[in-house]
């Protein structure tokens, strides 16, 4: 099958994401990366075009729409990288042309602007990618097949967790360009540490449980002397039908470097899964010794297989989560250019109810941190 044509907005030649989406889209052969706008000026934009082989540069994101657009051989598809204040102009220009978009998270960095993305959404033709990429860990897929299957039980208690702690030290002072973006409410929004890594946390346990948080208290802080957004928050959930949760997203939480953890707990049993040690979940039912699943070994079901690309025992994570989206969104624009529904060519990929969702976390986070941690609805 031919690779479908990739562009990029953002994501220069020095900047982490952006390689880690070139890598993912190229690990199942289905893209080639031929044009992008990756820089604020032009001038940058194309010595990152030159340095990585990117055969088309533009300077805006607004003329690489409009040029590929009427090519004849122009991009289908276009991965936004940007910091969250540029997705929604980026994805609608795109959108508008019907150009597919795989858009990294969060959706935005304002709900106002969420909102109008999430209108575009529904008036295009072409498709609307998030990139939660830990939704395509083969253990995840397994995790939420087994909780889908009835194996919990009704579940009960959902506990997530994401510390980290690159933000100790105030790096955004010390020249740390993925620090100053991340740690700016202009660019990356009201939330700090539940925008960046606590709305993965969010979307994880929602995506596993099969549950929708509806209301929640939250506590976040700034550690970093003189930091506008917070670096620590901690959350107690209450989901639809009843079950309840706790979260917690640290930037500031040394020996941490990603240790993003999910536990579910149902009235047959529970599950335990660490993203620092992927291949493995652990699952209890209820009375009996703890069973280790492993990726591709013995009790690994068709849904972690079907998303795992090397034999047991060989690590596989982080790109490679990230590659599971790219083909999964390979698959489903291929899908849709065939004829089918955007809902049947989805599947499971996170999409813009996804993106809304994450952003009506921080805000009420954020809302609810400002009120004392009252109760507050999503």
């Amino acid at each position: 099958m031919a690779r479908i044509q990739l562009g990029m907005v953002g994501g220069g030649n020095d900047a982490f994401i952006g390689g880690v989406h070139r890598i993912a889209s190229r690990i199942d052969d289905r893209f080639e990366l031929v044009a992008g706008a990756l820089s604020s000026t032009p001038e940058k934009s194309a010595a990152s075009a030159e340095a990585l082989g990117i055969p088309r540069s533009y300077g805006s994101f607004e003329e690489m729409a409009e040029a590929e657009a009427a090519r004849e051989d122009g991009i289908e598809a276009v991965s936004i990288v940007t910091p969250n204040h540029v997705h929604a102009a980026a994805a609608k220009a795109f959108l508008a042309k019907g150009i597919h978009v795989i858009c990294d998270k969060p959706l935005t960095s304002t709900l106002e602007d969420a909102e109008a993305l999430a209108a575009s959404v529904a008036e295009a033709e072409a498709l609307f990618i998030l990139t939660h990429n830990y939704t395509g860990y083969p253990m995840i897929r397994q995790a939420r097949a087994m909780v889908a299957s009835g194996d919990l039980g009704d579940i009960r208690i959902v506990q997530a967790e994401y510390p980290q702690d690159w933000l100790t030290a105030p790096m955004e002072n010390e020249g740390v360009k993925q620090a100053e973006w991340r740690t700016d409410p202009a660019r990356s929004g009201a939330g700090g540490s539940v925008g960046d890594i606590g709305t993965h946390a969010h979307n994880l346990a929602c995506f596993v449980s099969g549950l929708q948080i509806e209301s929640l208290a939250a506590d976040l802080q700034s550690w970093g002397k003189g930091r506008k957004l917070d670096d620590n928050a901690h959350m107690m959930l209450r989901f639809a039908g009843g079950a309840r949760g706790m979260l917690w997203s640290s930037q500031v939480a040394p020996g941490n470097e990603n240790a993003l953890k999910l536990r579910v707990y149902g009235e047959k049993g529970g599950l335990e899964w660490s993203q620092e040690d992927p291949n493995y979940l652990w699952f209890t039912p209820l009375g009996e010794p703890k069973r280790l699943i492993t990726r591709n070994g013995a009790g690994a079901s068709e849904a972690s297989q079907s998303v795992s690309r090397i034999p047991g025992g060989h690590p596989e994570g982080y790109l490679e989560g990230f590659a599971t989206i790219y083909n999964e969104a390979a698959d489903a624009i291929r899908a849709v250019q065939g004829g089918a529904s955007r809902e049947s060519a989805m599947g499971v990929l996170p999409d813009i109810t996804a993106g809304m969702a994450g952003m009506r976390f921080i805000n009420a986070c954020v809302t609810s941190s400002a009120n004392d941690a009252a109760w507050t609805k999503l």
